[in-house]
This record gives C-alpha cells, structure tokens and sequence, in this order.
C-alpha cells in the first residue's frame, strides 16, 4: 500500500547566486498535522516562478522516498532530507515506472490526477548543491510527476494513497518523460501520448510538435523542445559573396544583391529567413533578412542605416560593386506556412524585409487566398519597396492594404502613398475586420511586436497563428533571476582570455573565450548578451542557439542534440573560432 509520509510547503524566498538574487519556492519543510489542499496549491506553500511552476496541472508535486534512497548512494549524501527535490508530498511507493499519467489517486479526503512529469531547472541543483542535477533526473529516469486537484481536501502524513481509477493508454510517469527528453520519439507512443486528456497542455503541445517534425522530411534536432522547424543550413560557416548591385531603395535604406563569389548556386531559402553576414576589415557579424524571393543564382538583402551603427554605415559608406563578403547559410524558423488560411504579413520600419520575401513567394505561387499587407513608417521616405510592394500585390488574386504613416510629408498622398495616419494598433486592425483565423507573421520594433502581439490576442487570434520575427537580441529568458536594468552588450570585465574568437552575431560583439567560463552560456552572461537558459545542464533546450560557424564540445553531453547548425550553449566550450547567433 503506498502512503503518503511528508506533506511539505514552503514559500518563495530570494536566494543569492552567482552574484544573482533567484527567486523561487524549491525550498521546502515538513509540516504536522492536516493541511488543506486546494486547487492551486497547499495552504501554506507557493511557487516563485508560476510560468514554470505551479498552476492547475501543477498544483502538487510528488517525489518517492525509494528516489531518496537511490540518490543517497549515487551521490554519497547521508544528508538528504523530505522537500529536498522541492516535491510537495513525500510518499512510499508510486514509482514513476508504475504511475501512468491520468491515473487519479485518493489521499486524505482530497482526489488528484497525475499530469505531467516534473520539469527540472536550475533552481534544483541549487538546492541540492549539484548543479548536474536537471539532467541527473532524466538521465537516471526519476524525475517525479505533479498532481492536479480533482477535489480539495485535508492531508496528512500517515495518509494511505489510493488508487481510484487508472490513466488512459496506461503510458507511465518515467515512459512519458523518457519520451520528450530522450531520443528516439517512436510516432506511435507520440500517437497514444495526445491521446490522454490528462496531459498537460505544455506537453500536449511538445510532443505534437515532435509529431509535426515527423511528418515533413527528416528532420535533426527536438521539435518538442527547440527551435527545430527550420531544415538544417545548406552549408556550416562562411562562404564568400560578391556584391552584384547596391541599390538605395529610400533615404535611410541600402540593398545589396550577392551573388556566390566563386560562380556556384546559391541554395534555396524559405521565405522569411535570414542570413549572418561578415563584412569590413574587422569582419563585423550581422544578422539581415532576406528581402525577396531567392533566384538561382544571388541572394538580396536591405539594410536600414542605423546612428552610429557601424555595418550599417559601413554598407551605406564604404561597400561597393565588386567588393566581396561572407555569409552564413539561410536560416530561422520565421518562415512561411503552406496553408490555405487567410495570410496577414504586418511590419513597421525595416521589419518589412522579411515579410517582403513572403509576399514575393505569394506572388509567385499564384496564391488563391486572401493576403493582407499592413506596413507602418514615417513618411514616403522612408517608405522602401513601395512601388515593388504594390507590383506583387496587384498579381494576387485576393488582396488588402493598409499602409500607416506616422508623420508623413507634406507631398505624401493620402489614399496614394499611405491609406491612414497614425501606427499599426488594434484600432486600426478593428476597423479593418481582419480575418481572426488567419496566420499573421510580424515584423518590426521590441515595442510594435509585443503591443500587436497583445491586440491580436485580445482579438481572439490563438497564439500559434501568430509568428514574430524580432531584429537584434532575442528577448532574455532567465526564470526566477530578479529583474536588473537592461545593459548594453559589451567585452566582460578583465583583460581578454587566451582562447578562441567567439563571435556574438546578433549583438555584434567578438570576444576572446578564457578558460575561467565553464560555458559558453556563462561567457554571454560575463558580456551582458540576452540569452534563454532554463536547466543549465542540456535537457531543456531553451538555450538552444543557431552555431554559423565552428564548433563545440560539451560538458555534460545534451541528452537528445540540437537541431543541425544549432548549439546548446548551456553545456558547449569553443573547439576554435565560433559564431553563435545571438
């Protein structure tokens, strides 16, 4: 019979690390006596990060003493104690082979529904003062598993544990966690897996995407996990390109076509990729859209001059016809969808260059369905690809526009070079009736793609029809470490490290790696370079980045690899000289 032995709360408090303050809950303690369990938690606990933690289908967390025992001697730690993993209940029994997800047990007076099994971070391995100990879980097949409240009630310790009924496809806690993290992902269990109601809606939604990746061609990396929807690169590091043509498209606007320097084909991109570009004596890195629909034999990209931004002036001063630079091969997962859904492309300033390339394959193809083009800039001189803009569009066979100065000139003309004053916002997109089911792919500034993100929600658009391709850093996601000013990218702090050139492409920063950094995660944290990161040990993917050039050697080993051209940066060293895409 299993029994429930410790009920254990505790709320969040702040915790210092790596000269970081991390907010979080893992720290429990044994209470006595009955406690309420309620739809969200016990009375008296909390959680420090809920968008990782907590919720419904998280509401308890559960972990086996028989768990307790198997660490003490792999580990060597006499000194393990109930709330150690951060766990909730500690029980005797419920083995994560032996519970299946679905299955609803009765302690106490409560009911619970066994949903997921638990998702390990960083935070645990504080705790435990292992910082190996995310992977170690998943590694060693005893992550535990969260409860979900059928019914509140009172616990105790002492309490039998009953089970009521039993899961659906009667896969278990340890088979459906081995499923996610662990290659091979079989179709047929991703099959019986969403097929449990149970399921919580984060794995539901990964292991759909695992099963998405199997149906188109084969492809490497963890759908479920990272940013594995875009097919491998054509090529790995640089392969140089002669600049055919430059062409002012508005005052503030250069394009470049690049044709391959040593005559051979360019490889095909999908609409709405991006290449990272060298250029200049000091061989700065960039990231840049394509602009258009890719031909046989030359690439186009469009560069908005920034103040004081050196490649862009670099591009608008220095480069000429016949000059030669190097390039990274097409990649990113903004791209596309074949579908036969309305289509919204929504872009301001120079974000209009991917969806640009979007519109040009639209064209292209002859497509049937309804097309939306809505872009917003200052004036018509600013305004590049207008003319080409309107060329496209007049060769579909369905299609609406909306172009939205901000401060348009006195020789603009309404109704002939902009249809409405203002900017891109929910108003407008309300007064335009566009399509709630269609596919909308944005592009532009931090603060248009996080306000049009919100209308679209709020206009009842589902989150998975709204793609967004952001210029510069990625937006961070650094779970339960306090809030600091943003800072500039910049050199760490202390004379340059003996090591290889790592190149930040998208922050524009080289730096020299020092063997002091035990990742290169640690040496984008040394420069103040926004990076996601969740375990911190290769099971969670969140890190995972684009690799354009070099290449890497890991500590510990991912359990399931990044996609091909990509690295975890959370457990990855330089081998040489390497450019990551952040």
């Amino acid at each position: 019979m299993a029994r429930l032995l410790s009920v254990n709360v505790g709320l969040p408090r702040d915790v210092a690390w790596q000269g970081r303050t991390v907010h979080t809950g893992i720290w429990k303690r044994p209470v006595s006596g009955r406690r309420r369990v309620r739809r969200l938690n016990i009375d008296g606990d909390g959680q420090g990060d809920t968008a990782g933690h907590g919720g419904e289908h998280r509401a308890v967390f559960v972990y086996q003493v028989e768990s307790y025992r198997y660490w003490q001697g792999q580990l060597g730690r006499p000194d393990l104690v109930h709330g150690q993993f951060g766990e909730n209940f500690t029980v005797e029994g419920l083995a994560d082979t032996d519970v299946c997800i679905g299955d609803r047990y009765r302690i106490g007076s409560a009911l619970f529904e066994v949903t997921q099994p638990r998702v390990t971070c960083y935070r645990l391995g504080i705790r435990m003062d292992e910082p190996d100990m995310p992977s170690l879980l998943v590694k060693h097949g005893r992550p535990g598993f969260y409860f979900r409240v059928i019914e509140e009630g009172d616990v105790e310790a002492g309490d039998e544990i009953t089970r009521i009924t039993s899961g659906p496809e009667s896969m278990s806690v340890s088979e459906i966690n081995a499923l996610l993290y662990l290659p091979p992902h079989p179709r047929e269990r991703l099959e019986r897996a969403l097929k449990i109601p149970a399921l919580s809606r984060g794995w539901n939604h990964s292991f759909a995407a695992l099963l998405e990746q199997q149906k188109d061609k084969p492809a490497s990396g963890n759908a479920g996990l990272g940013p594995a929807a875009s097919p491998p690169p054509a090529w790995r590091g640089f392969r140089p390109f002669r600049v055919a043509h430059k062409i002012a498209e508005s005052s503030t606007v250069t394009s470049l076509i690049l044709e391959p320097a040593d005559g051979g084909a360019v490889a095909t991109a999908l609409p709405g990729q991006f290449v990272i570009v060298r250029l200049g004596p000091s061989a700065m890195t960039r990231s840049y859209s394509l602009s258009r629909r890719t031909d046989a034999v030359s690439y186009r990209i469009s560069v908005k001059r920034e103040t004081h931004g050196a490649a862009s002036g670099y591009v608008a001063d220095e480069l000429r016809s016949g000059d030669v630079v190097e390039l990274g091969a097409p990649r990113g997962s903004f791209t596309l969808r074949q579908d036969t859904r309305p289509v919204v492309l929504l872009s301001a300033g120079i974000g209009v260059t991917p969806v640009l390339a979007m519109l040009h394959a639209l064209a292209a193809e002859g497509a049937t369905r309804d097309v939306w083009w809505l872009h917003g800039t200052r004036n018509g001189r600013e305004h590049p690809f207008a003319a080409e803009a309107r060329g496209l569009l007049a060769r579909l066979a369905h299609h609406h526009t909306n172009i939205c100065f901000s401060a348009p000139d006195p020789a603009d003309r309404p109704g002939a070079d902009f249809d409405s004053t203002g900017h891109l916002d929910r108003r407008l997109l309300e007064r335009l009736n566009v399509p709630r089911d269609g596919d909308f792919y944005l592009c532009g500034p931090a603060a248009f793609m996080s306000d049009l993100t919100a209308s679209l929600s709020e206009l009842g658009v589902a989150s998975d029809r709204i793609h967004t391709e952001l210029f510069g850093s990625k937006p961070s996601l650094t779970p339960g470490i306090a809030a600091a000013p943003k800072v500039q990218a910049h050199l760490p702090a202390g004379a340059p490290g003996p090591g290889p050139m790592v190149s930040f492409a998208r922050s524009g920063l080289n730096v020299h790696w020092a063997p002091s950094y035990a990742s290169l995660l640690e040496l984008a944290e040394a420069c103040d370079v926004p990076v996601r990161w969740s375990c911190r040990t290769g099971v969670c993917h969140n890190c995972e980045s684009g690799l354009v050039a070099g290449e890497v050697s890991y500590v510990p080993d991912p359990l399931d690899p990044p996609a091909d051209g990509n690295v975890l940066i959370c457990c990855s060293r330089p081998r040489g000289d390497i450019v990551i895409d952040l």
